[in-house]
């Protein structure tokens, strides 16, 4: 099963979507019978995380064999939708466990892929690089439960139209050179 992520509240406008729609579309092209399960975050937000409250997101994230998310840089970070669902994911128990030596993931095999799109100018020796807390916590977030996720990135998408359209033909050119 892949499980499509978004969480970007542009609709239509969304570059993050345009990237996940296209990675979703490469992975079914690969294998047709893939299922495919889409949870739109903007649109069916999460509430926030509640000890006690639970819904299906961790056992349908465990379910699956490849996770496409969605995730746009709001303020330097990811969207408070997608961190909802990070909580909602990140269970004790279930996607780690504590133990003497430290935490064990206990997530995998899972191949994550997350499409990033980024306003500005962040990526590495970039002026703005101090700044980017949205890659930097999904890797930390994703290690933490025992994955390595894949990036494709779109960076700079605000500066102008053209550099808008480079930046999403770059990302789709590295999409299309994922494996499958």
């Amino acid at each position: 099963m892949i499980l499509h992520i978004d969480s970007s509240v542009l609709a239509d406008n969304s570059v993050s979507r345009q990237l996940t729609a296209a990675i979703v579309s490469r992975l079914q092209a690969a294998d047709p019978s893939a299922t495919v399960v889409h949870r739109d975050l903007a649109a069916a937000p999460l509430p926030h995380f509640l000890p006690g409250v639970a819904d299906d997101s961790v056992e349908q994230f465990l379910a699956a064999n490849t996770v496409v998310i969605g995730a746009p840089m709001y303020n330097f970070s990811v969207p408070s939708q997608l961190k909802a669902w990070i909580d909602h994911i990140l269970v004790a128990g279930k996607t780690f466990k504590y133990t003497e030596q430290g935490v064990v993931g206990l997530a995998g095999p899972k191949r994550i892929i997350v499409a990033v799109s980024r306003g500005g100018f962040y990526g590495a020796g970039s002026p703005g690089a101090a700044m980017e807390h949205l890659e930097t916590y999904l890797r930390s977030v994703f290690a933490f439960i025992g994955l390595d996720p894949e990036f494709v990135v779109a960076e700079g998408i605000q500066v102008s139209p053209d550099h808008r359209a480079t930046a999403i033909e770059g990302a789709l050119e590295s999409i299309s050179q994922l494996a499958a």
